[in-house]
């Protein structure tokens, strides 16, 4: 068994398996900061209906972070794909950058290019975030209502 991350929201749950092979440096910097209860309390700030759901950011406006990256580049050929979840990261950032923002793919296949960190996969809940997937404002990025991270705790092999 692998660790597990296990997110509860204000919508329900999902566990997410990782995959620290993939992205050491992420991975440990994800668990760390689950341990810390850094996640507990933030939302989901951006929500892209077929394409992601987005979170991880303590100030909820997609600028914020733990106040240092790690890098972990993607395999070349890496595809995120439904359940998939990896670190987002500014257009100007190297492949693989990552501070604390983490998106889950709810698309089929995002036909993201091999640039972001991949930490895991959900496992279980998969339902919860394609609910919280289809919360979008018309027009915008920005969910229609707050869906609030209550916590994110380790499963320990």
């Amino acid at each position: 068994m692998t660790q597990e991350l296990v997110f509860e929201t204000s919508r329900g749950a999902f566990t997410v398996a990782l995959e620290p092979d993939s992205s050491p440096a992420t991975t440990s910097s994800m668990l760390d900061l689950a341990r810390k209860g850094f996640f507990d309390g933030t939302h989901f700030h951006r929500v892209v209906p077929g394409f992601v759901i987005q979170g991880g950011d303590p100030t909820g406006t997609g600028t914020g972070g733990p106040g240092y990256k790690t890098v972990d580049p993607p395999e070349p050929g890496t595809r995120y794909t439904k359940g998939v979840v990896a670190m987002a990261k500014a257009a100007a950032e190297p492949p693989g950058t990552a501070g604390s923002q983490f998106f889950v793919v709810t698309a089929e296949d995002a036909g993201l290019p091999p640039e972001y960190a991949v930490i895991g996969r959900v496992n279980d809940g998969l339902d919860v975030v394609e609910e919280i997937g289809r919360l979008a404002e018309r027009g915008s990025e920005r969910p229609s209502e707050r869906v609030v991270i209550e916590s994110v705790t380790v499963n320990e092999p």
